[in-house]
């Protein structure tokens, strides 16, 4: 009887926060695992050390996707380390610093849009090319998209445009059984939302307008994703998904 082969994913920003919960999610589901990670080697050395089957591979690639050249070398490498993929989930985000939009520099905007829409639309269409037939892309958005706050203007459109990238490419790849969706996050208990909250009782203001009265955990999210790329999403494509626990 031939072996089965084990599945291969990319998960971009998986040293931390949402990402490290779907790199441990997809290796708790047997999947082999490379993922990226910025700056932080020593949050990327402890994902690394997850709980997981022999043969299983978790690798990690350091890259930084506002850099023009990086999303692309980076689906290379991780094609180096565990051979052709079957998943892409694109979570890797530039860091939100809240700002107005009169005072949001040249750069800020380039920042943003070169790691949240430029970096995934180039991880996309390599992998619209390269992906197994039967793979799974997912992207990770954000429920600012339908949700609208003030200084948030740049990075909601960023991930707007995920959406629409989303949509569109699951038109083009579906004839080769590919699905692609998003994930659209509403407030979840991480790092990055409670480092560009400081001070704020994030509990008290954000539990009342959520459905379920609460804060989401990154492994809600991660749940999620490793559904999308499990057998039960063969049938879910073009669409964003919101887990937000109600507040959108």
């Amino acid at each position: 009887m031939a072996e089965t082969r084990r599945r291969t994913a990319l998960v971009t920003g998986g040293s931390r926060g949402i990402g490290r919960a779907i790199v441990r999610c997809l290796v708790r589901d047997g999947i082999s695992v490379v993922f990226s990670y910025a700056r932080n080697e020593a949050a990327a050395e402890e994902v690394l050390a997850t709980d997981r089957d022999q043969d299983v591979t978790i690798a990690a690639v350091q890259a930084d996707l506002a850099d023009r050249d990086a999303p692309k070398r980076l689906y290379d490498e991780a094609e180096q380390l565990v051979g052709r993929l079957d998943i892409l989930v694109n979570n890797a985000g530039s860091d939100i610093v809240p700002l107005p939009i009169a005072q949001t520099s040249d750069d800020d905007y380039d920042q943003l849009m070169a790691v949240n829409t430029r970096a995934v639309f180039v991880l996309m269409r390599e992998a619209v090319g390269r992906l197994r037939d039967g793979g799974r892309i997912i992207n990770i958005s954000t429920v600012n998209t339908v949700a609208p706050t003030p200084a948030v203007a740049v990075h909601s459109a960023s991930k707007a445009a995920v959406e629409q990238f989303t949509a569109c490419a699951a038109r083009e790849v579906g004839p080769r059984g590919i699905t692609v969706n998003a994930v659209s996050p509403g407030a979840t208990d991480t790092e990055l939302l409670r480092g560009n909250n400081p001070g704020v009782d994030l509990e008290a203001v954000l539990a009342p307008v959520t459905a379920l009265g609460r804060l989401g955990q990154p492994e809600e999210v991660a749940d999620v994703v490793a559904f999308l790329a499990g057998p039960g999403g063969r049938w879910i494509t073009g669409q964003t998904v919101r887990v937000s626990g109600g507040l959108a």
